[in-house]
């Protein structure tokens, strides 16, 4: 990469603005999947576990992370899910066969457990159900509905309270199905069979509850060949039943190519803007003044790669709370996933839910051991302070920058960044990466009419180690650090952003 000769530029004015960011922007997801749940969240043996049986350890670790959305069970485990497996006592629970993980699921823990989860996360958290549209429809969906959410009176809702949890769990946010265009997907359909089932899905819970919100599928990634086509076809059948389509999106380095993989947020911002071109054909086709909202309820980085060569390695059988997927993240992995929080943020007019999948040990931003401790890995850090900061009107940025080339996405800035000013107290955050490799940049901000006047902060998380990891033994070997020299004078920021960085720089 061709060291940096030049600044990169860009303007902020409040009078400029993309949108505000809500709370649903950082969400996370909790599948029954590998370790996520079982030895993850739920550990009752744990010497810390609490009287639920949930690792308090972990709790305070997702509270610590700003986890605000939580989507459950799955994930492709919800295309095989039976919801009556995961209620009433644990005891009487039946052991089950997944097949989309090929593990043994004991459901010890199930939707009370969660709902427990929730609750003790605080009022911030947020339920997400995702619905099995791929082996059940619309019966069970609404049993699941008034089981969860009737208050009393009904034989579903009378099981509930008879099952201790006299409150309903008030899940208003759900999902119809999962990725169910994927061949991999138990029950999965072509777009007109499942733009069908979740039309009358969506209609039949509309009439138990006008109230609820509901997500569609959309295709389950950019590169299948069915998509934009799949979301045409699903949202003509949906337009006015639903109130969001999903997006799914995983990231990795292939064959060496860095360059590629530091700009992964060039493709998520390219897919969010063709869902939305898609979403509103339907509607201009419709005549509809509806807008339709994007999920983006599964994004990572996630080494598939890998995961396909230990699919093939692993042993016969069927075990329980196998470790799957369990990526040991690096600094590069880090600054991948604050960029593509960046993306998130500069298209929060249209995305109002997004979801990090996952939450422990999966492909996810915290790590136990069963028996032992958790920790914090490299990707923890980008989520929390963007979750801490990321919250309130999204200024417009557009960079001037210098560019690099990519076999991938052609010539890209070298410059990834974003602001958020917050209505109440009128500070401003400016996330910024830098994707040199090999050079710091130097960044010059313009600002108008903010009415800030300092620099409060100026955090960074870089490394002189691109794959430097918090491991069990090194569980804070990379953390974010106080940058020095970053100021604010006659009405323009300054500041030098590391190679290969992840930057918070916070202005009152």
């Amino acid at each position: 990469m061709t060291r940096i000769a030049r600044t990169a530029r860009f303007t902020l004015d409040p009078a400029f603005t993309v949108g505000e960011s809500g709370p649903r922007l950082f969400g996370a997801f909790v599948e029954h999947l590998g370790r996520c749940v079982h030895t993850g969240i739920f550990e009752p043996d744990h010497p810390a576990a609490d009287e639920a049986g949930l690792r308090t350890d972990v709790l305070a670790l997702i509270r610590e992370l700003g986890v605000t959305v939580i989507r459950y069970p799955g994930g492709n485990f919800v295309s095989g899910y039976r919801w009556e497996d995961s209620v009433g006592p644990v005891e009487q629970r039946p052991r089950r066969l997944d097949l989309a993980w090929r593990s043994t699921e004991s459901n010890r823990f199930g939707l009370a457990e969660y709902a427990g989860l929730l609750r003790k996360l605080g009022p911030q958290a947020e339920p997400m159900m995702a619905l099995n549209l791929g082996t059940r429809g619309v019966a069970e969906a609404l049993e699941l509905q008034e089981y969860a959410n009737h208050p009393a009176g009904t034989e579903l809702s009378e099981r509930r309270i008879a099952h201790g949890n006299k409150d309903p769990y008030g899940i208003r946010l759900w999902c119809l199905g999962n990725e169910l265009d994927g061949f991999w997907q138990t029950g999965h359909k072509t777009a007109a069979e499942y733009a069908r089932l979740a039309a009358e899905t969506a209609r039949a819970m509309r009439q138990a509850d006008p109230g609820v919100e509901l997500v569609a599928c959309g295709s389950s990634s950019r590169a299948m060949p069915t998509f934009a086509a799949w979301e045409a076809t699903v949202l003509a059948e949906t337009y006015d039943l639903v109130d969001h389509v999903s997006l799914h999106a995983y990231y990795e380095e292939r064959d060496g190519d860095r360059d590629s993989f530091l700009a992964s947020a060039a493709d998520m911002e390219s897919f969010i803007e063709d869902t939305v071109a898609t979403c509103d054909h339907i509607g201009a086709r419709l005549k509809s003044a509806k807008r339709i909202t994007l999920s983006f309820d599964e994004w990572n980085v996630w080494y598939m790669s890998r995961a396909q060569a230990e699919a093939a390695a692993a042993p016969a059988g069927w075990p329980e709370a196998p470790r799957l997927l369990e990526d040991h993240y690096s600094v590069t992995d880090a600054v991948v996933v604050g960029s593509l929080l960046i993306a998130l943020l500069r298209h929060a007019d249209r995305v109002a839910v997004a979801c990090l999948a996952q939450l422990v040990n999966v492909i996810a931003p915290i790590l136990t051991e069963p028996g032992g401790p958790a920790w914090r890995q490299t990707t923890f850090f980008p989520f929390a302070q963007a979750s801490r900061y990321g919250r309130g009107q999204v200024l417009d940025v557009r960079v001037d920058s210098p560019t690099y080339g990519t076999a991938k996405y052609g010539e890209v800035p070298l410059l990834h960044a974003t602001a958020v000013r917050d209505p109440e107290t009128g500070a401003v955050t400016v996330f910024a990466v830098n994707r040199s490799q090999d050079a710091a940049l130097p960044l010059e901000v313009a600002l108008h009419g903010l009415g800030v006047t300092h620099v409060a902060g100026h955090d960074a998380l870089a490394d002189g180690d691109p794959e430097a990891r918090n491991t069990l033994d090194a569980p804070d070997r990379v953390v974010p650090h106080e940058v020095a020299g970053t100021v604010l004078q006659g009405g323009t920021l300054r500041a030098t952003l590391e190679p290969l960085s992840w930057n918070v720089v916070r202005l009152d």
